[in-house]
């Protein structure tokens, strides 16, 4: 493979554009789990799948556009989804967590529509729900790289007030921070990252790239900022690792790297318990 790496400009870059996912995905993930907003990530992937099926159908019907990304019409879609999941949150004042599985379900009922509408599945909505070593461009390589570093940027400057909304809205509140706005800017950054992330880890599967390496660290963190450091290292080792494995296995990426995420996140229960057990044995002795 470290041959073929040099030679092969696609698996460079597949190999740089996933490790870009694996540093943004679990640090964002961070942020959505301790907010438990988990479902966030899964309601916004369908509303990129639809864009994509929205994009793919244009190809069809306007042969003018054929050299059209679909990436960003997918980003479109996913942006317009968080920020309806926004608005929503403010309609429903006593029952935000509506707004996700109303984006959700709406995102499922139009992608199926657009999708028929497209004749069905293709080779390249296939690898988008999937993730696709080869469908990776250097294009989608340097929009991601753009997006890794706008994303860290972020939350670099607004760390503070993740931070605190993250564990307790109404004291961020009293404390002067403008909630709405740091909110929609969080679910605008997952928005793009999920838009982004979806070639090489695929759209049905993103969501578990900014959960599975989350839960590893909880297991294993005694700090709020170990834990965004622990997500990272299990992230990129879920990437690296995946995509050795579907390059021998020659099977989809997503796959390989959700897998190698659930592996990483038993031996982290796994060590967790044969630690608290040593624990507890010191104690008697």
């Amino acid at each position: 493979m470290i041959e073929s790496f040099f030679h092969y400009q696609f698996l460079q870059n597949a190999a740089i554009t996933g490790m870009l996912i694996g540093i943004v995905a679990p640090l964002l993930g961070v942020f959505i789990v301790v907010r438990r907003l988990s479902l966030i990530a899964d309601a916004l992937s369908h509303i990129t799948l639809t864009g994509i099926a929205a994009s793919l159908l244009l190809e069809k019907k306007v042969p003018s556009i054929n050299d059209w990304n679909p990436v960003y019409m997918g980003m479109v879609f996913s942006v317009a989804g968080a920020v309806l999941i926004e608005r929503l949150r403010k309609v429903y004042k006593h029952y935000e967590e509506l707004a996700i599985p109303i984006i959700l379900s709406g995102g499922i009922g139009l992608g199926v529509i657009l999708i028929s509408l497209a004749d069905g599945f293709n080779t390249d909505l296939f690898s988008y729900l999937f993730g696709s070593v080869t469908a990776v461009s250097r294009t989608n390589m340097w929009t991601v790289l753009v997006v890794t570093i706008l994303v860290a940027l972020i939350v670099l400057l607004f760390y503070k007030e993740l931070f605190v909304l993250s564990f307790d809205e109404e004291h961020a509140s009293i404390s002067g921070v403008n909630g709405r706005f740091i909110h929609l800017l969080f679910i605008v950054m997952v928005a793009i990252v999920i838009a982004a992330s979806m070639q090489v880890v695929g759209i049905l599967l993103v969501s578990a790239l900014m959960t599975l390496p989350v839960a590893s660290s909880l297991r294993l963190a005694h700090s709020f900022k170990q834990t965004i450091g622990l997500s990272i290292v299990f992230g990129e080792t879920s990437v690296i690792l995946g995509l050795i494995s579907s390059y021998y296995l020659s099977v989809p990426p997503g796959g390989t790297i959700v897998m190698t995420a659930i592996l990483i996140l038993v031996f982290s229960m796994i060590y967790k318990k044969v630690k608290a057990q040593q624990w507890t044995k010191g104690e008697i002795v």
